[in-house]
């Protein structure tokens, strides 16, 4: 029977230092610099994940591959994501590629709702997604951002709606946020750091910084 694991014991394991927990998922991005050399690095996660029966989402792009793990039968981490990122870090070392954790970020969009049943099945029409759960809708093909529904106590005229959740690494979110600020932004939030800050644009619209830490 597979056990699931917390994100902090996932990264408290050893040989895991390429990766970051984001949302339900750990996560790596590897600096292939080449499209040849990130289909050599495909290939060896291929292998990988075929002989664990652990399979991956992978993506490949010019100029790098990101991959996220995440085991299905407990809905989050185990250790079988423990042992499988520490093989394709070692075969991304193999082709001599580096990790950049400063590349990672999960986007889910959030909408307040007052009755997520209602409102749920419009957005699950409109953009072909599947129910997860009571709260969540995610796209079949798991390349678009997910959406979750967020239950008001009390309707809002004051403010949006439909905000943006990005998950960084628990290591860059200080940066994401100072970054953000300097462009124009400003902290609405600070209340459940280091699990989210809420941040605002110049005109009021709202996004959450997310990491996994706090929430365990």
């Amino acid at each position: 029977m597979v056990e699931s694991i917390t994100a902090r014991q996932f990264h408290e394991a050893a040989g895991v230092d390429d990766w970051r927990v984001l949302f339900a998922g750990a996560s790596a991005h590897f600096r292939t610099g080449s499209f040849a050399t990130g289909v050599k690095l495909v290939d060896a996660i291929g292998a990988l994940a075929d002989a664990a029966n652990h399979h991956p989402d992978v993506d490949l792009r010019y100029p790098g591959v990101t991959v996220r793990l995440t085991t299905h039968e407990v809905d989050g981490l185990s250790e079988r994501d423990v042992e499988l990122a520490r093989a394709i870090s070692a075969a991304a070392r193999e082709l001599d590629v580096p990790a950049d954790p400063t590349a990672l970020k999960s986007v889910q969009v959030g909408i307040d709702a007052l009755v997520g049943s209602r409102v749920m099945p419009f957005w699950r029409a409109l953009l072909g997604y599947r129910t997860a759960s009571e709260v969540d809708l995610v796209d079949p093909g798991g390349s678009e951002p997910p959406f979750w529904f967020q239950t008001m106590d009390a309707p809002r005229t004051e403010r949006n709606r439909l905000h943006i959740d990005v998950s960084v690494p628990h290591d860059q979110a200080e940066e994401r946020i100072a970054a953000a600020i300097t462009a124009g932004g400003r902290l609405i939030s600070d209340a459940h750091a280091p699990a989210w800050w809420t941040l605002a644009d110049p005109e009021g619209n709202e996004a959450d910084v997310a990491t996994w830490m706090g929430r365990d």
